[in-house]
């Protein structure tokens, strides 16, 4: 349990040191400065995001020691071919920035190798840098909500699917264990997390009055009708004989 404990501080804090770079190269030209509370934010965020995901696949992987294999696989996959496909998809040519004394393969060797850690990372959480290979820097400087929020919703539904299989198909080693709070706890904690990622874009953010649409546009614009604006009114100037009429 100690050791659990370390690992996850540790990773957590790289988590946090990942958020602050990241928040420090999209936005180069402005001075960034975290608030305690938005550290505290982060913190709670990463922290519930990282240990229920990785408690959802290890339990699964006591009961589905084979199907583990090929789910860890499709997650790495598909995130990883998913930035060269946006490169292709774009035409344009690979960075010659990355180091002068490589060739066109070793380039390729080496964003194969960053994507294959971006990939590692986005297995368990949300990466904080996003990458695009069309671009000089290799970093998507926008703020895309929608990958954000498919990101989110795809991997609860997966944490779902795989903790009720997992209650469903549990071995008696668990006899002990009140696994329906169990699984109540894990998927809260997972919702938990997301909600704090979203009150620290929504009003922790150093930069969110740089945003063009903050988290409650996106929901307003996703859950909610708009309601049709009213119909105007149509004013008209009274008619007089021989008067001439304004309307201020």
């Amino acid at each position: 349990a100690v050791l659990m404990g370390i690992c996850l501080v540790s990773v957590t804090y790289g988590a946090l040191v990942c958020n602050v770079l990241a928040i420090q190269v999209k936005y180069d030209d402005y001075k960034v400065q975290l608030r305690p509370l938005a550290f505290l934010c982060i913190v709670l965020w990463r922290s519930l995001e990282i240990s229920t995901r990785v408690a959802v696949l290890v339990l699964f992987s006591t009961v589905f020691k084979h199907w583990i294999i090929p789910i860890a696989l499709a997650n790495l996959l598909v995130v990883f071919f998913l930035p060269w496909v946006q490169f292709w998809r774009s035409g344009t040519r690979l960075p010659d920035n990355i180091e002068k004394n490589f060739s066109r393969v070793g380039t390729v060797v080496v964003l194969c190798a960053f994507t294959l850690l971006y990939a590692s990372i986005n297995m368990f959480c949300w990466s904080a840098v996003q990458l695009k290979l069309a671009d000089r820097d290799l970093i998507d400087k926008s703020q895309n909500w929608g990958r954000l929020a498919v990101y989110y919703v795809a991997r609860l539904a997966e944490n779902t699917a795989l903790v009720v299989l997992w209650y469903f198909f549990k071995t008696d080693v668990y006899e002990n264990v009140c696994t329906p709070l169990l699984v109540v706890q894990l998927l809260l904690g997972y919702c938990l997390g997301i909600y704090f990622m979203l009150l620290f874009f929504q009003y922790l953010h150093p930069c969110r009055q740089l945003f063009h649409h903050n988290v409650a546009d996106f929901l307003h614009c996703v859950c909610c009708r708009r309601r049709p604006p009213g119909t105007p009114l149509c004013l008209q100037a009274p008619y007089e004989p021989g008067v001439r009429h304004s309307i201020v």
